[in-house]
Order: C-alpha cells, then structure tokens, then sequence
C-alpha cells in the first residue's frame, strides 16, 4: 500500500468518530450496492430462463409451421397472392411497460391478440 492511498488524519477521539461514521457510511453503501446487484441478477436469470423456454418452443413452432405450409404449397399451389391481399390490419400487437427493480427501470414488452383471426380453426 503506498502512502498517497492513506488519508492524511490527526489522531484524535474526534477523528476516530468521523471515521467510525464514514466506514458504517461505506458498509452500509456496498450492503445497499450488493442487494441491487442480487436483485438484477436474479431478474436477470428469470429473463433469461423465460427466453431459453420460449426459443425451444418456437424451435417446434417453426417446425409445425413449415411443414403445414409445405402441405398448403402442395395443395393449393402459391397462395401468397391472396393471402397478403385479405390482410389489412395486424392481429399480434406488442404492450409496452416499465418495471422497477431495485431503482432500475427495466423495458417489459407483452404481446397481445386484437380482433379475430379468420384463418385459425
């Protein structure tokens, strides 16, 4: 340790209270420090476990999904035409909100259904 990192201090029983006092400031300081970074980390696995669910389910998703367009492309032939002429408005739209853990404000986005889809059976 060298001698520039040391604070320059007369000692005194006063000195010995301020110090007392800026090292429970300190403690208290890293305490409230390391309960946030607990926090966001624990938020920050839940986001992540919810993404890694979601990305295998889309994984089968997208696999039903190619095959039963492949079945449509069969049957019907090329139908892009017509599908993109009876679409005027989205049906999926996504929720914008705020959250707030541990004074930081998180980005939470929810996707929700409007009207009626058609098409679904």
């Amino acid at each position: 340790m060298s001698g520039k990192d040391r604070i320059e201090i007369f000692p005194s029983r006063m000195a010995q209270t301020i110090m007392k006092a800026r090292l429970k400031g300190a403690q208290t300081g890293r305490n409230l420090l390391k309960k946030k970074s607990d926090a966001l980390t624990l938020r920050f696995r839940q986001i992540l476990k919810k993404i890694i669910e979601t990305k295998m389910l889309m994984g089968e998703v997208m696999r039903e999904a190619a095959f039963s367009l492949a079945e449509a492309k069969f049957t019907a032939g090329d139908f892009s035409t017509t599908v993109i002429q009876n679409v005027n408005k989205a049906q999926v739209k996504i929720r914008a909100k705020k959250d707030n853990v541990a004074g930081v404000t998180l980005p939470v986005f929810e996707h929700y259904h409007e009207g009626t889809d058609t098409g679904e059976t």
